[in-house]
């Protein structure tokens, strides 16, 4: 285990953004439960509501299809961490933590939002990563993490992360360790929040109740969040109701079992429930509901985690030339793939595809950065591959999906 890095540096946004002051009043869960306000701590990073808009030509497609961008939620890093972030980096300021630890895989996506974001909450952070399959949105995740110049924790394999964590719980007991993903019922409170914002998006015209949600699955966070938001909008009558029911969620999984299993899934669902419960004082689905509206699609996974597929492939270049939102090899073109085969194959619709993955452009490292890193964080980043990654990311910096 090796670690580098010394103090949060902000990370460099890829251009110049003049935004409008952040408000809880965009936050559906504080606008429904405004008693929330004074005793939740919530950390402003996105902006909402993300918008859902339609998506055509997709090859085959027999049913209407609409897409939930969260990929555009903010600019500075989008996707459903977001999401994840405003609720947990609350939870960290209330722990009085000077420093928040984010963990996962050398790319992940959870990781890469918390550097990017943390400062916003007036807080360091640091990584504790383990290795995975190279990609080039895996590698230009890494760099822009090595880019930001935090403390890294590297493992050589995923079995050592119960240990590094309790580790820095020990060492650093101001510090706030987060599991990956920050999968737990305060990190799943902005999933809660983005299925009431998609249910008054609903209710107010902007796009028919889906029949069925696909999203992808990986730490599991997002969508048991987002299964629990739904039902809470349908136990409130916004926009789903005996016409419109609640939709099924079709997680796809990009980690395999016993990660993502569907009984994992609700059992986090569930637990993120009782606490919704608990908070708003309303009464939400049993174990048994939240299951019965749950899929787990295990199909698309291919050969595992961060490895490629020749159905994800045909899926970036279908919602590439059908103007949709842009796709990653690692997570969201193995959700477009299965979105693709329902949207051939079903009888009812719309169906609903959740982007979860970030079209902002990233920061990237620089030679002072790279010789910083750990030897196994470089030797991965610069590996086989690394060309085509930097080609690759200058064309994203160049090509923002987020409006500027």
């Amino acid at each position: 285990m090796q670690r580098a890095g010394t103090r949060s540096a902000a990370p460099p946004l890829c251009g110049t953004l003049m935004t409008p002051m952040l408000s809880l009043d965009d936050v559906a869960l504080f606008r429904h439960f405004p008693g929330l306000r004074s005793g939740l701590p919530w950390v402003r990073l996105g902006y909402w509501p993300t918008p859902v808009e339609p998506i055509f030509g997709l090859p085959g497609a027999r049913v209407p299809v609409y897409v939930k961008r969260d990929d555009r939620s903010s600019p500075r890093y989008g996707g459903n961490k977001v999401r994840t972030l405003e609720s947990i980096l609350g939870r960290a300021i209330e722990f009085g933590a000077e420093r928040v630890w984010a963990t996962g895989a050398y790319g992940s996506n959870h990781a890469t939002a918390t550097v990017m974001h943390a400062g916003a909450a007036d807080l360091d952070a640091g990584v504790a990563l383990f290795p995975q399959l190279p990609s080039s949105p895996a590698r230009a995740n890494l760099s822009a993490i090595l880019a930001a110049r935090v403390p890294v924790e590297t493992m050589r394999s995923v079995v050592e992360l119960p240990w590094v964590m309790a580790r820095l719980h020990r060492q650093e007991p101001g510090d706030f360790v987060m599991p990956p993903g920050a999968a737990s019922p305060r990190g799943a409170l902005g999933a809660v929040s983005a299925g009431l914002e998609l249910a008054e998006q609903i209710a107010g015209g902007e796009c028919p109740a889906p029949a069925r949600i696909v999203l992808a699955v990986g730490s599991t966070c997002t969508t048991a969040g987002l299964l629990v938001g739904l039902h809470l909008a349908g136990a409130l009558g916004i926009g789903f109701g005996r016409t419109a029911p609640v939709p099924r969620v079709t997680a796809v999984r990009v980690t395999p079992w016993p990660v993502t299993s569907r009984l994992r899934i609700a059992h986090l669902a569930r637990r993120t429930a009782q606490y919704t419960a608990r908070l708003t004082g309303v009464q939400l689905p049993s174990l048994a509901r939240l299951y019965a509206t749950l899929t787990v699609d295990r199909r698309y996974l291919g050969s595992g985690y961060g490895r490629t597929t020749a159905a994800g492939w045909r899926a970036i270049h279908a919602f590439k030339r059908s103007h949709g939102p842009p796709l990653d090899v690692v997570y969201s073109a193995k959700s477009g793939a299965a979105l693709l085969d329902f949207a051939r194959s079903s009888r009812r619709g719309p169906l609903l595809f959740w982007a979860t993955k970030s079209s902002a452009p990233l920061p990237q490292a620089g030679d002072p950065e790279l010789a910083a890193a750990p030897q196994p964080l470089r030797d991965w980043l610069l590996g086989p591959g690394y060309l085509d990654f930097t080609s690759s990311a200058a064309g994203s910096a160049a090509t923002s999906a987020f409006p500027l």
